[in-house]
């Protein structure tokens, strides 16, 4: 899920991307991630998932960023955050079924 825009005032296009994050720590949070992904661009969104009945963490999230380096997996997965050593991917989408 990459797109590339290309700004009329400038000849810099803006690379967009969305990642999938797991082995998140349960009490990790959005602010957290916030401030760990911003050393590779700026954060769009993050959402960490929550289990229905419970309100705890489900240990993953989505996170969405406005790239400005483009090693992202390579700079954060294995990335130890809480005492965790985070998984980081490219996200995929989500298959109809």
């Amino acid at each position: 899920m990459e797109s590339e825009t290309t700004s009329h005032a400038t000849t810099q296009s803006i690379r967009t991307a969305k990642y999938y994050l797991g082995n998140l720590s349960f009490t990790t949070t959005e602010a957290e991630l916030k401030v760990v992904f911003g050393e590779y661009g700026v954060v769009l969104q993050v959402q960490i998932f929550l289990d229905r009945d419970t309100g705890r963490s489900r240990g993953f999230a989505f996170f969405d960023v406005a790239l400005f380096d483009d090693d992202v997996t390579d700079g954060l997965n294995e990335f130890e955050l809480n005492g965790r050593r985070l998984t980081v991917n490219v996200a995929k989408p989500r298959e109809l079924s």
